[in-house]
C-alpha cells in the first residue's frame, strides 16, 4: 500500500528556525534566563554633527547613571564606556518580554587632526550624554579681506571667508 504526503515546504523552514534557535540559546551556556539577559551588550545610538567651533556627539544612554559612564580621549581616540544594570526588583518578578538590552557597550570615535583635546565638555541630561569637542583655532574659518583697485572709483574691499576644501579633513 501507498500513502501520499503532501510536501509541505514552510515545515522544513520552521524546523530549520527551530534548530537555529536551539543553537543560539544554548551558545549562552547554561545560565538562568535573566542572567544571560545581563551578559549582552549593545551599542548606543549616536549623533555626530559639526559646526565652525565644535564636533558635537549625542548619545542615547537611558536608564545608565552617570557614575557608570566613562568617557576618555586618548591617541587622537574618544571612547565613551558604560554599563547599563539589569537590576532585578525586590519582589521577584515574572517577565513575559524583556526588549531593552542590558550590559556593557564601547563606542570609540577617530577625532580628526583639527579638535583640541584639551577643551572637551561632557554633559548628561534626561538620558542623553553630550560631548563637545572644541576645533583648534587654526581650524576655525577665517575671514579675509580682499582690495580690488578700480580705475574710476577709489578702492573697493570684498569680505570672503575661508571654506575647507572637500579633500581636507574634517
Amino acid at each position: 500500500m501507498t500513502v501520499i504526503t503532501r510536501w509541505d515546504p514552510f515545515r522544513e523552514f520552521s524546523t530549520l528556525q527551530d534548530r537555529m534557535n536551539r543553537l543560539f540559546r544554548d551558545s549562552y551556556g547554561s545560565e538562568g534566563r535573566d542572567e544571560s539577559l545581563t551578559t549582552t551588550s549593545f551599542a548606543p545610538p549616536v549623533d555626530v554633527y559639526e559646526d565652525e567651533h565644535n564636533i558635537s556627539l549625542k548619545i542615547e544612554v537611558p536608564g545608565i547613571d552617570e557614575k557608570d559612564i566613562d568617557v576618555r580621549i586618548e591617541n587622537n581616540t574618544l571612547t565613551v564606556h558604560g554599563e547599563r544594570k539589569f537590576e532585578k526588583e525586590e519582589k521577584e518578578e515574572n517577565f513575559r518580554r524583556v526588549e531593552r538590552q542590558y550590559g556593557s557597550f564601547t563606542r570609540s570615535f577617530t577625532l580628526p587632526n583639527t579638535v583640541d583635546a584639551e577643551q572637551v565638555k561632557a554633559s548628561y541630561d534626561k538620558g542623553i550624554l553630550k560631548i563637545s569637542l572644541a576645533k583648534k583655532a587654526e581650524a576655525k574659518p577665517k575671514q579675509i579681506k580682499v582690495n580690488v583697485g578700480s580705475e574710476k572709483s577709489g578702492d573697493k574691499t570684498l569680505e570672503g571667508k575661508q571654506v575647507k576644501s572637500a579633500g581636507q579633513a574634517a
